[in-house]
């Protein structure tokens, strides 16, 4: 086998979880061959380097062997190596900062009293 489409390609290597969603990410311009944006039909062969970007991570792998299989995350090191850059996996583990109200549980719906309290709260971050 001399080339893979490159669809069927990323989901082998576990990129994405189901084929499907590695043919919209193509076809979405999320995916590159050596810089090039490719569609699903276009052909990997060993050596290319490919980019994904994948919930605002750019994943980068370079092309070690070919399959159409799907495969165990234990054979994917033989088939690509992930050159993805620390700072982008560090975007993985970014602390997401949110501001909620700790209600006990079962203390049910706020009343409309504790309703205003809580809007006039958000209304003095908006300024």
């Amino acid at each position: 086998m001399d080339s893979v489409r490159i669809d069927k390609y990323l989901w082998a290597i576990r990129v994405f979880k189901t084929r499907t969603d590695a043919t919209e990410a193509c076809n979405g311009n999320r995916v590159q061959i050596n810089g090039v944006n490719a569609k699903a039909s276009k052909a990997v062969k060993v050596g290319d380097e490919l980019t994904a970007r994948k919930n605002n991570v750019l994943y980068r792998y370079k092309v070690l062997a070919l399959s159409e299989n799907r495969m165990g995350a234990a054979l994917v090191p033989q088939y690509a190596e992930n050159l993805t850059p620390e700072d982008e996996l560090a975007k993985l583990h970014a602390p997401v900062e949110t501001f909620f109200v700790r209600r006990e549980r079962g203390t049910g719906r706020p009343t409309k009293k504790e309703r205003r309290s809580l809007d006039a709260l958000w209304d003095s971050f908006d300024e």
